[in-house]
């Protein structure tokens, strides 16, 4: 049985990556530090679907606990960026495939503490790849973001594109760990596929982003905080297309020891008013909007070109925004 590790797995995209894997027949040993950037309860909730106990006291001592609603998965609370403890879990577990989504997360955040993404982003990154190296992973998938285009005008955005103009520190982290990956894989001859994710959104997902912020503000009648005036454009990304390309990715044979970029969106850029619009015809309430200036570290819009993705492993998404919004308020209210 191929063996996985998700970092990140308390996360919104990690946590569904894991049940992906789960659900392919794959063993998948998921880490994650459980910060406290947003609501740790929800990170706690994630873990509790994939059957590891908030109430388990492996949990509370850090040592590795397996779940049990899926005998092929174990956790263990651990941060990359604690270079021997990532050391010796690469050593205990010989793994064949690594999935790294472990990061802080957030552009506006990264203003206000931009060393928290070094340590995270950086240093995690680079501890990553040298247990890899060291411990010869068969294959490492790694998170990157579709903010390493900077404020590009036009679109689509393709891997070919120049990104040498990152307009936050996550972007500029962001954009540091292609290259990192780019000379370990040259050096090293390892087998790296960096996923330029475009705002992804559905159940589970994080607070701080739209979907979450704008459905919470309009269920409790609070004014939604609209930047630069409403005339933003985003390329939503339903996370099942996120973890269908994950999955695929980790199914196809070997990209023959090289480094590989590939952009995961929808391909669809949706205008922020429309996507407002769409919420409140799901939600059936009104929203109360705030219009505002563009913010530090924003850009005017995002828009994936996945024709490279699809001519690779046959990528196409599948969800759209009026059915993707449907299924994360149903999460969300059920959830709360």
């Amino acid at each position: 049985m191929i063996k996985i590790l998700v970092t990140g797995v308390a996360g919104f995209i990690g946590f569904h990556a894991a049940q992906k894997l789960l659900a392919l027949g794959f063993q998948v040993v998921g880490i994650d530090n459980l910060n406290t950037y947003y609501d740790i309860q929800l990170k706690i909730d994630r873990l509790k679907e994939l059957g590891i106990s908030r109430n388990s006291e492996d949990f509370i001592r850090q040592v590795e606990t397996q779940s049990g609603k899926h005998p092929s998965f174990s956790f263990l609370q651990q941060d990359i960026v604690h270079r021997e403890q990532m050391f010796s879990l690469f050593e205990k577990h010989k793994f064949d495939v690594v999935i790294h989504l472990a990061a802080q997360a957030g552009v506006r955040y990264s203003l206000e503490k931009p060393e928290e993404y070094i340590q995270a982003n950086v240093v995690g990154f680079a501890n990553v790849l040298e247990a890899s190296r060291k411990h010869k992973v068969g294959k490492l998938l790694y998170a990157s973001s579709s903010s390493v285009y900077g404020n590009k005008k036009e679109g689509p955005f393709k891997e070919s594109d120049q990104v040498d103009e990152p307009y936050s520190m996550y972007a500029a982290t962001k954009k540091s760990n292609e290259l990192m990956a780019f000379t370990y894989s040259h050096l090293y001859q390892m087998d790296i596929i960096g996923l330029r994710f475009f705002t992804v959104y559905g159940p589970w997902g994080r607070p701080d982003m739209a979907a979450f912020l704008f459905t919470n503000a309009i269920l409790n009648s609070k004014p939604i905080q609209v930047f630069n005036y409403g005339d933003l454009w985003r390329d939503f990304t339903f996370v099942d297309d996120i973890v269908k390309a994950i999955a695929a990715l980790v199914n196809k044979e070997s990209i023959k020891r090289r480094h590989e970029i590939f952009n995961i969106g929808n391909g669809h850029p949706v205008k922020l008013l429309d996507f407002i619009s769409t919420l409140e015809g799901v939600l059936q309430t009104k929203a109360n909007l705030k219009l505002m200036p563009m913010q530090d570290g924003d850009v005017h819009q995002t828009f994936a070109s996945t024709a490279k993705l699809q001519s690779f492993i046959d990528f196409s998404p599948e969800v759209n925004i009026q059915e993707g919004l449907q299924r994360f308020a149903d999460w969300y209210k059920s959830y709360y």
